[in-house]
């Protein structure tokens, strides 16, 4: 699951909350800071507990196992329903959430890497170089391709071979420090190669292969575990597993003509007597011929000062450098919700918002100064919130848990949140496209919140009313937000005084860019979709903005590809950009017959005031086969080495001239 979600991934930096002395009481010496007062105060005095304002929400560590237990049970029970921890319970996994995109790299780096948010922190993706060697993994399969030779060098299949065609669905990615790679397969149920489908081993979650690439690419070991996995943070050779799961507790079997009072009785009695091991993770790992099954101890978890007890995140840390990587140091698991994680190379920021499912409009307050009116929320109804908690980051070990707070609506992804100058910056939208919400009463803001304590600086609001976010994308002190229901307002935020963020400026066009990325002094590219009047999406659509005025921001020039649609949009992985020659690739796909067939690399050269067609490469179309996955999804990614654009698909590595698209080398994937 990714949030992108989906985003995109979630709680990578709660590796902060270590906690000892479960059977005897605790120290401090690797928790948090005694916990405060859970209010805070605005410079005006206004009390923020509550309100629309910044909140604190603070992490706390259990006393012992004991509380732990009690603590979890007392709030599962009042959250389990007649049907137990229905799918309602978890966040639901959302394409707008994608990973975030770099700024551009220096012009002397000879070959691209994945785009990613922010320098130094990588993300998992299909394809990874070094400029000497391409690693893949599609299929089930992990290859080697020599850069230079463009020669496959080495192959290792990490699913079975009867089950290739079926997890060509799953999703899988790669991170990579040396010569090793970490392979991360999200969903569960995956059969290693040399087992069989009767002696599946380890739990039915995620799944993470540590492979070798000294030589011929070998598996060196692997961790198996329960739940759902998340996303996952690499920074330098350290790596870290975020795992989502809830607990396993047996409930009884419904009787016939039962009431709903009375399963929900039955499943709360079941509840208030789980063990502590129904919430406590397991997790499985391989080495060699040993397999051991692990749990988190209790003395590892913590919780917010609000939770609901129905999930549970659990961070693993790898380090891929390491000669034993997995279970050392030990996971950390916290007793809460979370969506997004936004790293830069000192913090880790992570955000939640567990009651998004029944959110209504929340009661917001118009900002000092602001003339906005504020949605009417329903009374009995919580309001719709975003937690934030910051974490430390800057020096190797565990993170230091630093503060949290809150603030109104809910993230698009991690675009949404920027750190600059002391300060976090954070873009919600409230009222919109959640349960209970009237339609088009949704409305936008961006809030600057104290890096150090998370207490707001400022605020403005008001953006988008009746529409919600698409595209966010800050740059150092500017801001730009997209939203759209029937048009796109491009919004220039000037950010600049943390205490007085302001609107400079607002274009206004048809369709909407999903992903923003900047390209060079002034400029912006928007990734989207171009749309009627009325709001109907009609194909991609790249737009190049010139932002250098932010009282005046303008379109130079559009791209429209119609009836078409890009992974792009939802995933900035999909995204190339090469500053060095103002190269633009994209993987495209043509609508037909109300599906999508075809599939293409679009490539464009972003100039100063335009935008122009370089061509399209695509990649020979594979046999049919039978099975539920198709052999190939089409180009899915682009990385240039040198003066070669490399296109990947199920298929096999096109290298292709990276100014006259000329074909240098096909690469199939037998």
């Amino acid at each position: 699951m990714r949030t992108s979600i989906r985003t995109a991934g979630v709680l990578a930096a709660l590796l902060a909350l270590g906690a000892t002395g479960c059977a005897g009481g605790r120290t401090t010496q690797d928790f948090p800071p005694p916990p405060t007062d859970v209010t805070s105060t605005d410079p005006a005095g206004t009390d923020l507990a509550g309100t629309d304002l910044v909140d604190n929400v603070r992490l706390v560590a259990y006393a012992d196992c004991d509380e732990m237990t009690e603590g979890l049970r007392r709030a599962a029970a009042r959250n389990v329903t007649p049907w137990g921890f229905g799918d309602a319970m978890f966040y639901a996994a959302r394409s707008d959430v994608a990973a975030t995109a770099k700024q551009a790299m220096p012009e002397q780096q000879s070959h691209s890497t994945t785009n990613t948010h922010e320098a130094g922190v990588d993300e998992p993706d299909l394809v990874k170089t070094d400029g000497d060697r391409v690693i893949t993994v599609t299929g089930g399969v992990l290859r080697v391709v020599d850069a230079r030779t463009r020669k496959v060098t080495g192959t290792l299949r990490l699913v079975a071979q009867d089950q290739a065609v079926d997890q060509s669905w799953v999703q899988a990615g790669l991170l990579i420090h040396g010569d090793r790679a970490l392979v991360l397969f999200e969903g569960g149920g995956i059969i290693p190669f040399g087992a069989t489908a009767t002696a599946r081993v380890a739990p039915g979650g995620p799944r993470y292969v540590l492979v070798d690439l000294s030589g011929e690419p070998r598996v060196l070991g692997a961790m198996t575990v329960h739940g759902q996995h998340v996303d996952a943070r690499q920074a330098g050779s350290t790596v870290r597993l975020v795992v989502r799961s809830q607990p396993e507790i047996a409930f009884p079997p419904p009787k016939e003509n039962a009431s709903e009072r009375e399963l929900l009785e039955g499943n709360r009695e079941a509840v208030l007597s789980a063990p502590a091991d129904a919430w406590l993770p397991s997790y499985d790992v391989e080495s060699g011929n040993a397999r051991r099954t692990e749990r988190v101890g209790c003395d590892r978890v913590s919780h917010p000062g609000r939770f609901t007890g129905t999930s549970m995140l659990t961070v693993h840390t790898i380090d891929l450098a390491a000669a034993t990587p997995f279970g050392s140091p030990a996971p950390i698991a916290v007793a809460a919700d979370g969506d997004t994680v936004y790293g830069t190379a000192g913090s880790l920021y992570v955000t939640s918002n567990p009651r998004w499912w029944g959110a209504h409009p929340i009661d917001v307050a118009p900002a000092p100064g602001s003339s906005a009116a504020a949605p009417t929320a329903i009374p009995g109804v919580p309001p719709e919130r975003t937690e934030v908690h910051r974490f430390d980051v800057s020096t190797p070990g565990a993170p230091r848990y630093v503060t949290s707070g809150s603030v109104p609506g809910r993230l698009l992804n991690q675009y949404s949140l920027s750190e600059y100058d002391g300060h976090l910056r954070v873009a919600t939208t409230s009222g919109d496209e959640v349960l209970g919400a009237s339609p088009g009463t949704g409305e936008s803001g961006v809030y600057v919140l104290d890096a150090g304590t998370l207490a707001r600086t400022g605020s403005v609001t008001g953006l988008g009313k009746g529409e919600r976010i698409y595209a966010v994308r800050f740059m150092d002190g500017l801001g730009y937000v997209v939203t759209f229901r029937e048009t796109d307002p491009l919004y220039a935020l000037d950010l600049r005084d943390p205490a007085a963020p302001k609107v400079t400026g607002e274009l206004k066009i048809t369709g909407f860019s999903a992903y923003l990325h900047p390209a060079g002094e002034g400029r912006l590219v928007g990734i989207g979709q171009e749309a009627s009047e009325t709001g109907r999406v009609l194909g991609t659509q790249i737009s190049l903005f010139d932002v250098s005025d932010p009282a005046a921001p303008a379109v130079l020039s559009r791209f429209h590809r119609e009836g078409s649609g890009s992974e792009a949009e939802w995933d900035p992985h999909a995204f190339l950009y090469w500053p060095a020659t103002g190269l633009a690739v994209l993987p495209l796909r043509n609508r037909a017959g109300g599906g999508m067939a075809g599939s293409a690399a679009l490539a464009l050269r972003v100039g100063d005031r335009e935008i122009t067609e370089l061509g399209v490469v695509t990649h020979p179309r594979p046999p049919n086969r039978s099975g539920f996955a198709p052999a190939d999804q089409g180009i899915r990614r682009s990385l240039v080495i040198g003066a070669d654009l490399w296109t990947v698909s199920g298929s096999g590595l096109k290298v292709s001239d990276a100014a006259t698209l000329a074909e240098r080398a096909w690469i199939p994937f037998i």
